[in-house]
């Protein structure tokens, strides 16, 4: 197994219909592959951003129709890349239940998905400048972690918000993730205060890469998303960054060595002790 991967981190401004999100990233994932990228990651909510719930309806579909997802798994197999769909916003195929899931999709250099990850924490906050999320009144949050397989060790799905809950990421970690993906659209004021901190501290504790692809700037839905795609080694030092919200393409090569170099240098995986809740 290579221990030396090229790998491009998308960073996006998406609007808000399949078709047009499809449009937008596809030029940037040709770019990524032309400069050598064998894995491609693009950020949360890559087929669509729309928070209105009354337009998301008209527009969402079940994963095996949606335009954008469709579409990208056509161009993997064009371009006989690995790709990470960061997330797709699709029907979650629970009966009963009308929300979606925010989906994370892994796309081998056939086309095939090969796994999925639906986001496990959904971001409901009032911020202080106004700005409110209910994430959870139109995602139906996922119950399972996921690690899946590729040609160069073991990739941990993660989506966003997900990144304040260090307890998933030691997960992944013991379950082999080399790597650990951190597709998000992240607000201006949590992105600005917290961003790079939480992520630097995730690969920290994990002993493992951490590749943030990011939304960025003003959508047609009103968001803004603070952008900022990033990508931080094991020992925590950020190897790449995209120093602003405009979309774009963050290329980076990867020594994957430098996992198990970190890991013996602090072996903090194998050192969990169980231990009484405070009372």
């Amino acid at each position: 197994m290579s221990q030396m991967l090229d790998i491009a981190l998308i960073q996006t401004r998406t609007p808000a219909t399949a078709r047009a999100g499809l449009e937008h990233v596809t030029p940037l994932i040709r770019r990524a592959a032309a400069d050598g990228a064998k894995l491609i990651l693009t950020p949360e909510g890559t087929n669509f951003l729309e928070q209105r719930r009354d337009r998301r309806g008209l527009i969402l579909s079940d994963e095996d129709q949606d335009l954008c997802v469709l579409g990208l798994r056509h161009l993997a197999a064009e371009l006989r890349v690995w790709l990470l769909i960061g997330s797709a916003i699709v029907r979650s195929g629970h009966a009963g239940d009308d929300r979606a899931a925010n989906r994370s999709l892994l796309i081998d250099p056939g086309g095939r998905i090969v796994a999925r990850y639906d986001k496990l924490h959904v971001f409901d906050v009032d911020l202080p400048n106004g700005e409110t999320y209910r994430e959870s009144a139109g995602i139906r949050p996922g119950d399972v972690a996921a690690v899946a397989d590729t040609s160069w060790g073991r990739l941990g799905l993660s989506v966003c918000y997900d990144v304040r809950f260090p307890q998933l990421f030691r997960s992944l970690a013991k379950a082999g993730a080399s790597m650990i993906a951190v597709p998000a659209a992240f607000t201006v004021p949590t992105g600005r205060a917290h961003w790079e901190t939480l992520l630097r501290a995730r690969a920290i504790e994990t002993g493992a890469f951490v590749l943030a692809p990011a939304q960025g700037g003003l959508h047609e839905d009103g968001r803004s998303t603070w952008g900022r795609t990033l990508a931080v080694s094991p020992w925590g030092e950020v190897l790449g960054v995209l120093d602003h919200d405009e979309p774009g393409v963050l290329s980076l090569r990867l020594d994957l060595s430098a996992v198990e170099t970190a890991r013996r240098s602090v072996p903090q995986l194998s050192h969990d002790r169980d231990f009484a809740g405070p009372a």
